[in-house]
């Protein structure tokens, strides 16, 4: 061992950066594309004196061998076998190269460890770097560096010299006849020098009889000389004015290792617990540590518990516990330290058998000199019921009582984790109120509000077991079925459900009736995750809504390939207005009588940076549900204006206007400013609109198309006859023109009804005094059946499809010619 104690100090200084130099090779012998260097590459050739301190370990069927090892390892180990488990090793050694090896596997990584390992009185620490490498007859070999640090220190007088307690060693001294009168001290602490206020040079071989400190009264040496006589220990405690000291000793022939501890402040606490504690007003105790019996209860707990003193003394602190809770409880009461407060709250039994809940709180104490614990509990119960009922609030719906959204997905993904190992169906089910609307508005929010409780009672009395109805919002409701339901049994559920709420409500007399429609999704096939059967589900909902409503539909791919067009085209339309994508086109309007054109209407075009032109008829609904009619139909208004004002001023221009424009209360403002822009007369300005102005808010909008035609422009209905086309209309407010619609004008050369209807419009038109115009007019023979039922203007491609701004002017050029050498 001295030889080994020698080489190690002499490798300290030369092996200080053995370490980093053994990283670097490790990293220099990685080569691309592997996980470990090789081991040769690391281990042989040019390792030398480093080869004394490597420990060779290798992986046997999950179990670190030491294959090999160098002379200094050997030292290290006191053992020069080779070809053994790391188990047969010295525990601190093996514990060292075992931790490294390990981290050193799991990080694929060089791993540095310390080792701290007690030799001879003296505690050694140790570097260990571990490097695992792959070997060529496969498998990982780890070597393992191994050097002692320099420091060391001695473990006994390290500890003596540290601890706060007195230490002190006594020999005894006998008389002539063999029995201890006497003790001398013959090894002491820097502790024992402290407490009993003396130098150590003046205590070290000091008789205690001579005094001169706490210890040598007759009543210590007194104990002593029992400890001594009896062969065993014991602890005691003396008292002076200012402190207290606590003695403990134990005897080994005529030697006593005595201990003194300073508890002057404990006792203080002692008092001053006694003052505290009976007349808390929280309820405390003090238990046993060892047997958890009660020791003392204060009235508060006496009074809050409802036990009676004498029997809560006679109680272990378990029999407050409810049953299920013994052994959370009891693995808590393990691990409690010197102080103790709950993270958790408990659950204690009352005498009455009734519960509450409890944080706890607790430290250690000395009570009547046994070993135990001082108790607080906090009664918390009705917190934990407001809790309780917060918590529900926050997880269902207010008005219903339905659990909400958040509740619902969290559940959804709860079924379809539970579901994956068997593959098993989960069914997500959308459902949407038809009609629901018209109760608000004919009976107002508050039957509204109750309908949708009475729906809610309806959805729990069918959505039973495991499976979950939920409230999304409005009249949107969502179910989850997870019992591994088949399509068909979605399907008859879905059939039973629409039938239960489409049954007439009865509200304070009022019979209100409403219908159901669903969508359906089913995992794994229409999703893996609960935000894919929502949206699938949605999809499929808005289906059935489309084909009429009150009626389930089951999502397909088809529906999904739509969406995902619709939201590519959102997309598009959002950016194509600020990359200057749209454009407006003109088909002129021709006054049949003067066989001239008399105006334009616009129509705006959107060419695609891909696609090239996009039909207005499949981007004009999706700008209008996105909310981007109103600055495209604004950008319109000005563009149209702007370049009408270089046309005849004769010739006017017709702009469509969007439903929802309406609704943005700011369509006025939009006219004017498109005017003023452009110095465009208004009367040169013609804004068409559809019935369906007049089906939402119409007296609003009424009040819009005044105030548009005080401003001097015309008014035109366009697709007149079409849809809920109502003579009302005509008496709610007097237009300009009337459009006829094309499927009219279409089979006016073999259809009697549309000649019929044309000469009825146009007739209407001449007793209004309102123009009448006809749109797609595509032949001579349509034209001539127009011109003879009187109709004022026409349209189409008999005259001219839709023409860039740009071609206008031959246009009108043309059109001129034509009607010169018409009339030549």
């Amino acid at each position: 061992m001295i030889a080994a104690k020698k080489s190690s100090g002499k490798f300290n200084t030369v092996m200080f950066g053995d370490v980093p130099v053994l990283q670097r090779k490790w990293l220099a012998a990685l080569r691309p594309g592997e996980r470990l260097p090789r081991y040769e590459d690391v281990m042989l050739g040019s390792l030398g004196r480093l080869a004394d301190h490597i420990a060779l370990l290798r992986d046997h069927d999950e179990t670190l061998c030491v294959s090999h090892t160098g002379r200094y390892v050997q030292q290290w180990l006191n053992d020069d076998r080779w070809d053994i488990p790391l188990s047969a090793l010295p525990p601190d050694c093996a514990t060292a190269l075992g931790e490294a090896a390990s981290s050193a596997l799991a990080n694929g990584r060089p791993y540095l460890a310390a080792a701290h390992c007690v030799r001879d009185g003296l505690v050694k620490t140790y570097d260990v770097l571990a490097m695992p490498t792959s070997s060529r007859w496969g498998g990982t070999l780890i070597g393992a560096y191994v050097n002692e640090r320099d420091t060391q220190y001695n473990l006994l007088d390290t500890i003596f010299s540290a601890t706060d307690e007195g230490v002190l060693s006594l020999a005894a001294i006998r008389d002539a006849s063999g029995q201890p009168f006497d003790f001398q001290i013959v090894h002491l602490n820097q502790g024992a020098s402290r407490l009993l206020k003396q130098p150590s040079t003046e205590l070290l071989w000091r008789r205690l009889g001579s005094g001169g400190n706490l210890l040598g009264s007759p009543e210590v040496i007194e104990r002593l000389r029992d400890i001594i006589g009896n062969g065993c220990g014991g602890q005691f405690e003396i008292d002076s004015d200012d402190r207290c000291l606590k003695l403990g000793a134990t005897a080994f022939g005529d030697m006593l290792s005595l201990t003194v501890s300073d508890v002057t402040a404990i006792k203080r606490r002692e008092v001053s617990f006694r003052l505290l504690f009976d007349n808390n007003p929280m309820p405390m105790w003090v238990f046993d540590a060892e047997t958890t019996k009660f020791l003392s209860v204060n009235d508060a707990a006496v009074q809050h518990y409802g036990y009676r003193r004498e029997t809560f003394l006679g109680m272990k602190l378990q029999q407050i516990w409810p049953e299920d809770e013994w052994a959370s409880h009891s693995e808590a009461l393990r691990e409690i330290g010197e102080v103790y407060q709950s993270a958790r709250d408990w659950r204690h039994i009352r005498a009455d058998g009734s519960e509450v809940h409890v944080l706890t709180f607790g430290r250690r104490v000395v009570f009547d000199g046994r070993d135990g614990y001082l108790v607080a509990a906090v009664d918390i119960t009705e917190r934990r019921k407001a809790e309780a009922r917060i918590a529900h609030m926050a997880h269902h719906d207010g008005l219903t009582n339905l659990p909400n959204r958040d509740f619902y997905q969290d559940r959804l993904r709860q079924a379809l984790e539970r579901s994956q190992p068997g593959n098993k169906r989960v069914a997500v089910l959308c459902v949407d109120l038809d009609l629901f609307k018209n109760v608000n508005d004919s009976f107002g929010h508050p039957i509204g509000d109750r309908l949708l409780k009475q729906v809610a009672e309806r959805l729990r009395s069918e959505v039973r077991g495991d499976n979950l109805a939920a409230r999304l919002g409005g009249d949107e409701f969502a179910i989850v079925l997870v019992s591994d339901v088949s399509p068909n049994e979605a399907s008859d559920f879905a059939d039973r459900l629409i039938a239960v709420l489409s049954a007439c409500y009865d509200i304070d007399g009022i019979e209100v009736v409403v219908g159901a429609s669903i969508g359906i999704a089913l995992s794994p096939g229409d999703g893996a995750t609960s935000e894919e059967l929502m949206r699938n589900a949605d999809m499929a909902l808005y289906r059935a809504k489309s084909d009429g409503g009150g009626v389930h539909r089951f999502f397909e791919r088809e529906m999904d390939r739509q969406a995902q067009t619709r939201r590519d085209m959102e997309r598009d339309l959002r950016r194509a207005s600020a990359n200057g994508e749209f454009e407006l086109h003109y088909q002129p309007l021709v006054d049949i009588a003067a066989d001239r054109i008399s105006g334009f209407e616009s129509l705006l075009r959107w060419r695609h940076p891909d696609n090239g032109m996009v039909s207005p008829a499949e981007f004009i609904p999706v700008a209008e549900d996105i909310g981007l009619i109103i600055p495209l139909g604004e950008w319109v208004l000005r563009q149209a204006c702007s370049e009408a004002i270089n046309w005849p001023a004769d010739v006017k221009v017709a702009v469509n206007l969007s439903p929802v424009q309406f609704r943005g209360r700011n369509l006025v403002q939009a006219v004017i400013s498109a005017l003023a822009h452009s110095g465009l007369s208004p009367r040169r300005l013609e804004l068409e609109i559809t019935e369906s102005v007049f089906l939402a808010e119409t007296e609003a909008n009424l009040a819009i198309l005044h105030q548009l035609r005080e401003l001097g422009v015309s008014i035109s209905m366009d697709d007149f006859g079409t849809g809920y086309s109502s003579l009302s209309y005509l008496r709610s407010f007097p237009f300009d023109k009337i459009k006829i619609d094309r499927s009219f004008v279409k089979d006016l050369a073999r259809r009697s009804d549309c000649v019929a209807i044309v000469r009825a419009i146009s007739g209407l038109g001449r007793s209004l005094n309102i123009t009448t115009t006809a749109e797609g007019v595509e032949t001579v023979d349509q034209l001539d059946w127009l011109r003879a039922e009187g109709c004022n203007e026409v349209q189409g491609f008999l005259f001219s499809a839709a023409r860039p701004a740009g071609e206008i002017e031959a246009l009108l050029a043309g059109f001129g010619t034509r009607a010169s050498n018409a009339a030549a």
